[in-house]
């Protein structure tokens, strides 16, 4: 079991000030390490493997959040992932829902106990 300041989060967006406002709501109580893009996400989850749960803005310029997760599930598969969207959730998500590839989604503007709580469950 896992004290929540040993958990450490890779939040993958395109969008600077969404990382800024994750860093800013989740680094009090986790390790959070940010990419601006899905081959960054990639290159630091090659990094560091402490990384526990991985979660991933929906629309990316380089490539979305389930082409993402895809990849680095394959690579990584013992990781936890989550989807971040703006969006209403479609069936890609639903899909990576039912099929596991994901753990949960979330919509922005985020919850941040609603994502701590979902953090805690997939971890316990």
């Amino acid at each position: 079991m896992k004290e929540s300041s040993n958990i450490t989060i890779l939040y993958v967006d395109d969008e600077e000030i969404n990382l800024l406002l994750f860093g800013r709501s989740f680094s009090k109580k986790h390790n959070v390490l940010s990419a601006g893009s899905g081959r960054e996400g990639l290159e630091i989850l090659g990094r560091n493997e402490n990384i526990d749960v991985v979660i991933s803005d929906m629309r990316m310029t380089d490539m979305s959040g389930i082409e993402f997760i895809k990849l680095a599930k394959q690579e990584y598969p013992e990781k936890i992932y989550f989807i971040l969207t703006g969006f209403v959730f479609g069936e890609e998500i639903e899909s990576a829902l039912k099929n596991k590839l994901i753990a949960n989604s979330f919509s922005k503007p985020f919850n941040q106990d609603q994502i701590e709580g979902a953090i805690y469950d997939a971890l316990h």
